[in-house]
């Protein structure tokens, strides 16, 4: 036999080198392994290896590649070189690839990226062991007529069901194995049209018996290659799914004159490739259950794929900004329900702010109670707007709570942007994933400073700092706060941009006189102060913020 091959083609170099690499290793010993970048270099490879006298036994595709496609690819393969076994690699390939190359291509197996390793091991084995089979039984057909005896001994031997038919579809040779499957003691006398009635052979997974024109036999006497799955024998007591390949055999002239069908029980693999599926939704779910638990940016964060990477004490420092919300009296509120009226009330008001975080590309670090924790990465104007978000949310939940006669609620959101430091605490029985630093604790503050100041949404001069187009939010400032263990103050700002339209309007329209007396309060002017909050409350009596200013005045 001619030195045998295995031609590897994917676009991506570093996920060639690793596929080539592994091949190699577990099948080096016995083939030569050949990668390609494209399927243009692909068909150049094995056009001259071909001419060298080396066959390609199986080709392992990707699918999404610049030019040609690997289904297009995979089908001018089968087109030219239709023993070849096809195999293709990918986690992008559509359904119509997909069955674009299995109806035109003759596609061996289909395994998605990434790969398993055993997976992808099994497979390529199989499809080499199916090659060497096919192979050897064409070998064997070339020499039927001249050493049947021979040829019997070894189809009688192996662990394969035969059978040989003449133009018309009768059987003329059953092995000992096709026996058994078959259910034989005697040849039959049947034909192509009669097969799948008198064998009880059946389209996968339906009642429906196999259409006789498109059984393997018939296909194979056209003058085809036959490979499929889609073949099972219906026993009164139990379903026999069959892995079934035909082929030709030509006399002097290049005609048909008999063909060949092996076949095989394949029970024990589909059961397997059954619990690895299940296998692998279970892992899915798994997953997508403890994703709810720590969620995916937070691994992303710390460089790790899946929940079990992520050890105890380790940590990075990153630039984000931190939000704190927090229901105003919510001790006061859960005093008056049931405990399980307690949970129904924060799991619904929590499922309504969610989304304004997930919507702007934030995500929660945790709830403690009825306070929410989530953390930025992208821009400061994304926790912004997810604070404007919930707040015009929550004012629609309140809506509803009202027509069935609920008190509306009331929350505080803070938010500060700086370094902080990501990472796990606990211990050895039980971690949890959490943010640290200056960052995380004036973001608390602020939180806290919108029941003083009696607003909704307060900001740091840090997030004011970092916002993109801050000119397109409604805002203004509010406090200059010195914040205990640093020197400094920190600007604090109203973001009023979720207000109702009348009180927005008036807030804008009064912002430059209550930015002034705020500058007089500081600067000590207190009466000049007192005198522009009066101004500014005569002009907007609601603005809360002035009246707690009015009062500090007095």
């Amino acid at each position: 036999m001619n030195e045998l091959a295995i031609l590897v083609v994917d676009d991506e170099p570093m996920l060639l080198e690793g596929l080539t690499e592994e091949l190699r290793r577990n099948f080096g010993k016995d083939y030569q392994i050949e990668a390609a970048e494209s399927g243009e270099e692909a068909l150049e490879i094995i056009a001259e290896m071909q001419s060298e006298g080396i066959e390609i036994a199986t080709v392992v595709s990707d699918h999404l590649m610049p030019g040609m496609k690997g289904d297009e690819l995979l089908c001018q393969i089968h087109a030219r070189y239709p023993n070849i076994l096809k195999i293709m690699l990918t986690g992008q390939a559509g359904v119509d690839a997909v069955i674009n190359v299995v109806n035109s291509a003759n596609l061996y197996r289909y395994i998605t990226k990434p790969w398993d390793a055993t997976d992808l091991h099994l497979t390529v084995k199989e499809a080499l062991s199916k090659y060497l089979q096919i192979k050897q039984l064409e070998e064997q057909n070339a020499q039927l007529r001249e050493n049947e005896r021979r040829l019997t001994q070894i189809l009688e031997a192996i662990p394969i069901g035969v059978t040989v038919h003449d133009t018309g579809g009768q059987v003329t040779y059953v092995n000992q194995k096709a026996k058994e499957l078959l259910k034989l003691e005697i040849l039959p006398q049947t034909h192509t049209e009669q097969i799948a009635k008198d064998f009880q052979i059946y389209r996968a997974g339906t009642d429906e018996l196999y259409p006789a024109e498109q059984l393997p036999i018939a296909r194979v006497l056209a003058g085809e290659i036959v490979r499929t799955e889609d073949i099972e024998i219906h026993y009164p007591d139990r379903i026999v799914p069959l892995e079934v390949s035909a082929t030709p055999i030509q006399d002097k002239t290049g005609t048909v004159s008999q063909a060949i069908v092996a076949f095989q029980d394949i029970s024990d693999r589909k059961k397997a490739e059954a619990e690895r599926e299940k296998f692998t939704q279970e892992l899915f779910h798994l997953n997508e259950a403890f994703s709810r638990f720590v969620p995916r940016q937070f691994l992303h964060s710390l460089a790790r794929k899946n929940i079990t990477e992520i050890q105890l004490g380790e940590s990075i420092e990153k630039k984000m900004s931190v939000l704190f919300a927090d229901i105003r009296a919510f001790t006061t509120l859960s005093e008056q329900m049931t405990p399980e009226d307690t949970f129904k009330f924060i799991n619904g008001y929590l499922r309504r702010m969610e989304p304004a975080i997930i919507e702007n590309n934030g995500f929660i670090d945790k709830y403690i109670g009825d306070e929410i924790v989530a953390l930025f990465e992208a821009s400061a104007d994304s926790a912004v707007s997810a604070g404007i978000t919930m707040l015009k949310s929550l004012a629609e939940y309140n809506l509803r709570r009202q027509q069935i006669g609920r008190q509306p609620i009331e929350i505080g959101i803070g938010i500060n942007t700086g370094n902080l430091r990501l990472g796990t605490v606990g211990g050895n029985s039980r971690i949890d994933t959490t943010v640290i630093g200056d960052t995380v604790n004036l973001g608390s503050r602020l939180q806290q400073l919108t029941k003083v100041y009696q607003t909704p949404f307060l900001i740091s001069h840090n997030t004011l700092a970092q916002l993109e187009e801050p000119m397109k939010y409604a805002l203004r400032s509010i406090a200059q706060v010195k914040v205990r263990g640093k020197a400094k103050k920190v600007g604090i700002f109203e973001v009023f941009e979720a207000d109702p339209p009348a009180q927005k309007d008036a807030k804008l329209e009064t912002k430059p006189i209550f930015e002034l007396a705020l500058l007089r309060y500081y600067q000590g002017a207190i009466e000049e102060a007192k005198s522009l909050f009066d101004r500014c409350l005569k002009k907007n009596p609601s603005d809360r913020v002035a009246q707690s200013y009015l009062k500090r005045c007095a």
